[in-house]
């Protein structure tokens, strides 16, 4: 009888170890997470149209990542546009007007997304298109479903994070220099500050607005008297910092800065001001275009990209904090980046975020009419 115990003890050991080694791989296959022919004939209907078009921030390392691993599992080509959010959401609604559907969805910054498709009615419900239990399960995503649009219903918010977007240049710059947007306002730093252009949708704007909230715009006047560096190629700012042509850089993300941090050119976040930062999905938000050019290879990628692998290959390429639960984001805290869902409430989040529709309107415009009227 003892022997029958044990030999019956080492065939659980044995079959509980080879569960433990299979099961990651298993649950990282969201083409057999749905369980269901439904989902077998899906894939082989986007097969049959052969690729999905698709929007991006502009991230040399998302877009081959992205193009690599959806086309690995599916066996569906990706065609990838990247380019800063506006120029790209301009480019979607002019031709939708047009009558042409070449696009099938964009992902990115919220403003860009609510002033340039939102508010044109180019956009589609997106509930409909989740089909995968592990995506449309709320209680796989901290703080559940959440949603950009006041409506609930049309911008998609994956990520949640207090950003890094003030760097600094190692060589030019002590971080106990700038430790209050106040400090930014030092003769020593007049013509040394970049500013990613908060007259358009982005990271520029977003800090812009933020400065105008918390500080007001006595101190937006006073900082553009700093003789500001403003542009809008988020790579030539990059390196410009990167190469010391500004000491401080305002509204780039780490993506843009990659190239720079893998290079060891002496770039760094800055650690969070003593006013602190605002809350946001940073590039992080899904729009899908109504009747899209590939309807059923849109509706593959809507599932694998908030499954849990699309969400790390998200968060990996881009540096941001996915609202999955099932996703590791402490390691982000290395790049200044940290995470909403491992740091705070979801009502604290709503308090301090700065991308809603909600907070454009109250917020943001305004900001951004300052921006123009001083920033010529």
């Amino acid at each position: 009888m003892l022997a029958q115990i044990i030999i019956a003890i080492n065939c659980l050991s044995v079959g509980l170890f080879w569960l433990l080694l299979f099961a990651p791989a298993v649950y990282s296959q969201p083409s057999k997470a749905a369980g269901s022919a439904e989902w077998d004939k899906l894939v082989e209907a986007a097969r049959k149209e052969g690729k999905v078009t698709i929007s991006l921030p502009a991230s040399a390392e998302l877009k081959r990542q992205i193009e690599e691993q959806f086309k690995k599992r599916f066996g569906i080509e990706v065609e990838v546009f990247t380019a800063r959010g506006s120029a790209g959401v301009r480019r979607m609604a002019d031709e939708f007007k047009a009558g042409v559907r070449h696009f099938d969805l964009h992902i990115g910054g919220s403003s860009s997304i609510i002033s340039g498709m939102l508010d044109e009615g180019i956009i589609d419900a997106i509930e409909p298109w989740l089909v995968l239990p592990e995506v449309r399960d709320p209680k796989q995503w901290w703080g559940g479903h959440l949603w950009v649009d006041s409506a609930k219903r049309f911008i998609y918010m994956f990520q949640a994070y207090l950003p890094e977007s003030i760097w600094y240049n190692t060589d030019l710059v002590k971080p106990n220099e700038l430790r209050s947007f106040d400090d930014f306002l030092n003769p020593k730093w007049k013509g040394k500050i970049g500013f990613l252009d908060p007259r358009t949708p982005g990271g520029g704007d977003s800090n812009w607005s933020y400065m105008w909230q918390v500080k007001g715009e006595e101190y937006l006047k006073n900082l553009a008297a700093q003789d500001l560096y403003i542009g809008r190629d988020q790579r030539v700012l990059a390196e410009s910092l990167a190469k010391g042509r500004v000491a401080v850089m305002v509204g780039n993300t780490y993506y843009s800065f990659m190239p720079f941090v893998k290079a060891s050119l002496p770039i760094k976040p800055l650690p969070t001001l003593k006013e602190g930062t605002f809350g946001t999905a940073g590039s992080g938000n899904l729009a899908i275009i109504k009747a899209p050019a590939h309807p059923n290879s849109t509706k593959v990628f809507v599932n694998w990209l908030l499954s849990r692998e699309g969400q790390e290959v998200f968060s990996r390429g881009l540096g941001q904090a996915t609202r999955r639960i099932d996703v590791d984001t402490r390691w982000l805290r290395e790049l200044g980046t940290i995470a909403a869902k491992d740091s705070m409430s979801v009502d604290y989040f709503w308090q301090i975020e700065n991308q809603s529709e909600e907070k454009l309107d109250r917020v943001r415009k305004p900001a951004a009419k300052l921006a123009h009227a001083l920033l010529k």
